[in-house]
């Protein structure tokens, strides 16, 4: 997507003595799965002004000068007391280091993975630190006694949550959040943002289910009037609804009967990025993960992770040649645990050489594991084609341990409810999509239907593992290509495709002005947009407005999927 507006700030106050200042981006600003939706975002800050001050979670360097501008404008900064970390990463040393000239008496406060990091990521160990554990509080005064609770899960292993009680606004940093920009500051109409959220949780959450439910027990007690995310619209009229839907969501990953230990270690972020797309390609296919940063876990949860998982994934960077310790530790540890039996996948980022890839697969391959997939090597930073291959190998891995653990049993003779169910007829279509230039999908669908006259609408039901679904949300472009009676489209797009393969080779298209394929060989095609989706149980129903559409062949006559039974395609 490309950046309609200049990046800007927003300082707006939001209570007593409390202001927030939203640095914005309408651009996409960087290749991971969580920005997918190209909505650009906010990073939200929060500056409380009581007899001492103090600042929550500055923004990254991308907005490092606008953002300091900003506070400049508004604030005394040399009298800044304290600079409170939700986590640390290297994206926030450029704003940190230049608050820090600006005010050199600053104090920060994080939790004590989060001191470790930022004595790594400022290069300094002269920096003065305040460490919550969980029991300490920080005096603001005019009755801003902040409190602390670690919520720490593999990804942000630092992670905390700072909680106001003068004004009841409790500071997220990364849960609750959601990637979108846009004027409102408040969630005022909270249900449209209901499909974004959702999204974020299943990119960042998901994978770590079982430390948010811990999460959200630790902050269950709190009298909350509003959740001052890191990222998005505060959540304050559905505050109720959105922490329900975060209870419901994460069981639906932690009661999954099977799970993928999936073990990495990230020098600069990039294997991290990998195992976050590969994570959520395992959790659309109805498996959990069980997603452990080796840098931060103990040998015990290793090793619990692995004898239990049904397949186990394991990435690393390349250093100096070699994998790093904690991944070293990690597969010691796989090799004395787990069955040979189990599937198998490698994968990591490297900048030169990779050799910790082969050493990696050689060992697992030396211990007489299956492979679930080709190991996948990146050079440098993921490329979008690169993480929706990974999301697609996911998804593909997860289904290949199902079949192993003999999930799909054989199919019972229809009910006579399934034998009415499936006599429902649809046409058969091929929906086509194309995003960010360079990624295409397509899928055979029969489940499609007219919606609406006014404007003029249908739905396509869209399985939750299909490769497809993650291209099919609001403001996506799709076209609807309608089949003619005759096999051979058909039969190409009823194939299953290996991760990132070219579902349109050997077929004829032609784009439509939407940017999205027509197949010409097709009987008519409708150009789409997406408007709006609604879980439904095993699938997503996507009602998509048409905006532009052609019959190609005036003479042909639709295909129709005639069916016996309502239990399967």
């Amino acid at each position: 997507m490309l950046e309609t507006k200049p990046r800007d700030v927003q300082v707006l106050p939001i209570g007593i003595d409390t202001t927030i200042v939203r640095s914005r981006s309408w651009a996409r600003l960087r290749f991971e799965i969580e920005y997918a939706l190209a909505k650009g975002t906010t990073a939200n800050s929060y500056f409380i002004q009581g007899d001492k001050t103090a600042l929550i979670d500055p923004p990254g360097e991308t907005f490092s000068q606008i953002y300091l501008e900003a506070l400049q404008q508004r604030f005394d900064l040399k009298s800044l007391d304290y600079v409170i970390l939700g986590h640390v990463n290297p994206n926030r040393a450029a704003t940190l280091k230049a608050l820090l000239e600006v005010a050199p008496q600053i104090t920060f406060v994080c939790s004590n993975p989060g001191a470790k990091n930022l004595r790594t990521t400022m290069e300094s160990e002269d920096l003065s630190i305040l460490v919550m554990r969980g029991d300490e509080t920080l005096d603001l005064g005019r009755g801003h006694l902040l409190q602390f609770i670690p919520t720490p899960n593999p990804r942000y292993p630092d992670h905390l949550c700072t909680y106001d009680p003068q004004t009841e606004i409790l500071y997220t940093d990364k849960l609750f959040g959601a990637h979108l920009c846009g004027e409102q500051v408040f969630d005022e109409g909270w249900e449209i943002f209901n499909e974004d959220r959702r999204y974020y949780f299943d990119c960042v959450m998901a994978p770590h289910a079982r430390q948010v439910e811990t999460a959200l027990e630790k902050l269950a007690e709190l009298p909350v009037r509003m959740y001052g995310v890191g990222h998005g619209p505060i959540v304050r009229y559905g505050l109720i609804e959105l922490t329900q839907a975060y209870r419901q969501w994460s069981k639906q990953q932690t009661s999954q009967d099977i799970t993928v230990a999936l073990l990495y270690a990230s020098a600069y972020g990039s294997t991290a990025t990998l195992a976050q797309a590969i994570a959520r390609g395992i959790t659309k296919a109805g498996v959990a993960v069980e997603s452990i940063n080796c840098e931060f876990a103990e040998p015990d949860e290793i090793r619990t992770a692995v004898e239990k998982a049904a397949g186990i994934v394991i990435g690393s960077p390349t250093l100096g040649g070699h994998a790093p310790t904690p991944i070293q530790t990690a597969l010691g540890i796989i090799l004395s645990t787990s069955s040979s039996n189990r599937l198998a996948g490698v994968f990591g980022s490297f900048g030169w050489s990779g050799e910790a890839i082969e050493l990696i697969e050689g060992k697992l391959k030396d211990a007489g594991y299956r492979f679930g997939f080709e190991p996948i090597r990146v050079k440098f930073k993921p490329t979008d084609v690169t993480l929706q291959l990974c999301e697609e190998t996911g998804t593909d891995f997860a289904q290949s341990v199902k079949r192993a653990k003999k999930v799909r049993i054989a199919r019972q003779p229809a009910s006579n409810v399934e034998q009415a169910v499936g006599r429902i007829v649809g046409s058969l279509c091929v929906v086509t999509t194309k995003k960010h230039e360079e990624i295409s999908s397509a899928m055979l669908a029969s489940w499609v239907s007219q919606a609406t006259f006014n404007p003029p609408g249908l739905t396509v039901a869209v399985a939750k593992d299909r490769a497809i679904e993650s291209m099919l949300h609001s403001g996506d472009k799709l076209v609807l290509n309608v089949l003619a009676e005759g096999r051979q489209l058909r039969k190409h797009f009823m194939k299953s495709f290996a991760p990132g393969e070219d579902r349109f080779a050997n077929v004829a298209t032609e784009t439509s002005e939407n940017g999205c394929p027509i197949l010409t060989d097709a009987l008519a095609y409708l150009e789409c947009t997406v408007n709006n989706r609604m879980e439904a149980g095993d699938h997503w129903i996507v009602y998509a407005i048409v905006d532009n559409g052609k019959v190609l062949n005036p003479d042909g006559v639709t295909a129709v999927h005639h069916r016996k039974s309502g239990n399967h395609y």
